[in-house]
């Protein structure tokens, strides 16, 4: 018998992001990878949000981060404003931090009572952050390439990383690339040791940027809030854009700030949600 078994979750979505909440704070159950992958089998998503007893004063939960193949992710902006919805719906509360492996996270209620608001923290720039598997001194672009030497697909990337490492490709078209084909190759090239999210971006505007991602662990998705925030800073260090930028996907729109006072950056979008059930004891019976 699993400690899942019968167990509730709630399924959410941040802007199209497919998120699968699993609140475990009253009870001794864990999730492991294999958990993770059977769930996605039965209730397809793109992060598992699982609740823990909180380890560190002053926080509501600490939260583990799982992708639809079982692996790890250290933050998942939009699988947050999912959280903070059905943690203030239960409490009443407009306001909570929790701990996830990416470190502290804070959310409130939005400016709206159907936004949310997330500080994904600061970014980071050096390539043994990020990480990459080599030095670059400068990762407002980096070399590397799809396709030929002369005439390469796509090329010179900037990377970041907020918790997660993110690459994005700057383009006039984001539709006019195979993204499902280049995403995998991309995702585990040999420079990103832990892979990478892989993101087209088109900057139509100072103010607006158009973007589809390829999401390390999950695949083709509607949104990654994460990359959201990564490819909005990216922007602004090339000075293409400004500091605050409405970030295009296709499952809608977010709200992205890189806060000058402290480098955090802000990230403020909807989640809704759709249902909730519980789990099927099948679903668990060939983990081990």
């Amino acid at each position: 018998m699993n400690a899942l078994d019968n167990h509730s979750f709630a399924k959410m979505n941040g802007v199209g992001n497919e998120i699968v909440v699993v609140d475990l704070r009253d009870s001794s159950a864990a999730v492991g990878a294999g958990e993770a992958r059977a769930i996605a089998v039965s209730v397809p998503y793109d992060q598992l949000m699982v609740l823990h007893k909180p380890r560190l004063q002053g926080t509501a939960a600490f939260i583990r981060i799982f992708n639809n193949d079982g692996s790890e992710a250290g933050a998942c902006g939009n699988g947050m404003r999912c959280v903070a919805r059905r943690m203030f719906e239960a409490s009443g509360e407009r306001g909570l931090t929790v701990e996830t492996r990416a470190g502290i996270l804070n959310a409130w209620q939005g400016p709206s009572p159907e936004l949310f608001t997330v500080d994904m923290g600061a970014p980071k720039f050096s390539w043994q952050d990020i990480p990459l598997a080599e030095e670059f001194r400068d990762t407002r672009y980096i070399e590397l390439q799809v396709g030929p030497i002369d005439a390469p697909i796509l090329h010179s990337p900037s990377v970041v990383s907020m918790g997660n490492p993110h690459a994005i490709f700057w383009v006039d078209d984001i539709h006019a690339y195979d993204l499902e084909r280049f995403g995998p190759l991309l995702e585990n090239h040999p420079i990103f040791p832990d892979r990478a999210n892989i993101t087209l971006a088109h900057i139509a505007d100072r103010d607006r940027i158009e973007m589809r991602t390829w999401e390390r662990g999950a695949g083709l998705t509607k949104a990654c809030g994460s990359a959201a925030c990564a490819t909005a800073v990216a922007a602004a260090r090339l000075k293409r854009a400004n500091r605050a930028v409405t970030t295009v996907l296709p499952g809608g729109e977010l709200a992205i700030e890189w806060r000058e006072k402290d480098d955090h950056v802000l990230m403020t979008g909807t989640a809704d949600f759709e249902y909730e059930g519980r789990f099927d004891p099948s679903l668990f019976a060939s983990v081990a």
